[in-house]
């Protein structure tokens, strides 16, 4: 009889809770606390043994800028943007495909906590980071692999901090680079009298420190470049990083194919590839909300449909940087940055999971 009363009780408590949920569980898009595109969230840095296969983390740091600060606030800004996706409506029309509802676990990581203080400490703190998340996790569908992130900057010099990871897993990495700027600038060319090794890493400098530190291959491809110029040298130097540009006019006088087939002509499809995009590739018009715009950028439609013509190269990593929203209009710049990792994302997963040969052989962890 005891036992039959301690059923009905525990029966009792289990529809109470299913009913709660079903009066109550339910948001619209623009209730609840943000997270991206609604994903469950826990802090990827604070709970290691939680295993996930894609996180989205944020890197709230804009200290290495040289024109307007503000991009620490992009994480937050580009999950309020992101309010509009999630897992019931989350079909990519384009990829006809919907990542949300898939094989893959994706989780919002949160963000890394860098301080504004002292970039010294700043770097420090987000390369041990990416170390973490990358070099002690699993993916919780193949325990022999790494989950894979993409970072909301911050400002571009976040990508090296999280390629100096990849690169401990990988070996060197394709670099597939959207923005209005080269950032492969060596600092000997900036025009200043006081110089520190901390004041030579910006976000226009840390390509040429990823080639000087060999995390990258000779395919590396910038996309969208529109970038003013010290001198001619600017190129040849960059020439001598081993990096193709695709000009921004390239897209309109020669045509998206063009620029889609010179990218797959660089990267091999099966090979270890980073995607990093600066907003600022796009047009000021579609993106008002960044550190240092360039008149005659992209359109977002041009962007979406070049990454989704690239969905076949094997991404371990990626970025969306250089959101600042205290200089957006109607988060327009927001919103075209939560578009990019939607469709990032869509790539990752479409996919399918990475094979463990890719992983270098020196690597033990996993």
């Amino acid at each position: 009889m005891l036992k039959l009363i301690i059923i009905q009780l525990l029966l009792a408590i289990v529809y109470a809770s299913s009913d709660l949920k079903d009066k109550w569980g339910s948001l619209w898009q623009f209730q609840g606390i943000a997270t991206f595109a609604h994903l469950d969230q826990f802090q990827c840095l604070v709970e290691p043994n939680k295993d996930f296969d894609i996180g989205i983390i944020g890197v709230p740091f804009d200290t290495a800028v040289s024109y307007r600060p503000g991009a620490r606030f992009g994480p937050r800004a580009i999950r309020d943007a992101s309010q509009r996706q999630y897992s019931l409506r989350g079909y990519n029309q384009r990829a006809h495909f919907n990542p949300y509802q898939s094989w893959a676990t994706i989780n919002d990581c949160g963000d890394i906590p860098v301080t504004p203080m002292d970039n010294h400490l700043a770097f420090k703190q987000m390369d041990l980071a990416f170390e973490e998340l990358l070099l002690s996790r699993n993916s919780a569908i193949d325990s022999k692999l790494p989950p894979r992130f993409i970072a909301l900057g911050g400002d571009h010099s976040v990508l090296l901090p999280h390629i100096r990871a990849l690169h401990k897993i990988y070996g060197r990495l394709n670099i597939l680079h959207f923005d209005a700027h080269l950032d492969t600038w060596s600092p000997e060319k900036y025009p200043s009298y006081w110089r520190s090794d901390q004041n030579d890493l910006s976000h226009g400098s840390m390509l040429w420190q990823a080639n000087e530190e060999g995390l990258t291959t000779k395919n590396n491809v910038h996309v969208g470049v529109r970038t003013r110029l010290t001198d001619i040298g600017d190129y040849e130097d960059d020439d001598s990083q081993n990096w193709l540009r695709i000009e921004a006019d390239d897209i309109w006088l020669k045509g998206p194919q063009y620029v889609v087939d010179k990218i797959l002509e660089t990267i091999p499809k099966n090979t270890p590839t980073y995607i990093s995009v600066d907003i600022d590739v796009l047009d000021p018009g579609n993106a008002p909300g960044t550190g240092t715009h360039e008149a005659g950028g992209f359109l977002p439609r041009e962007l979406i449909h070049l990454l989704r013509s690239v969905d076949d190269l094997t991404i371990v990593g990626a970025d969306v940087v250089e959101v600042a929203p205290a200089y957006d209009i109607s988060e327009i710049t927001a919103l075209n940055a939560a578009q990019v990792v939607f469709e990032l994302l869509t790539s990752m997963v479409k996919k399918g999971k990475l094979s463990r040969d890719l992983i270098s052989k020196e690597v033990k962890v996993f």
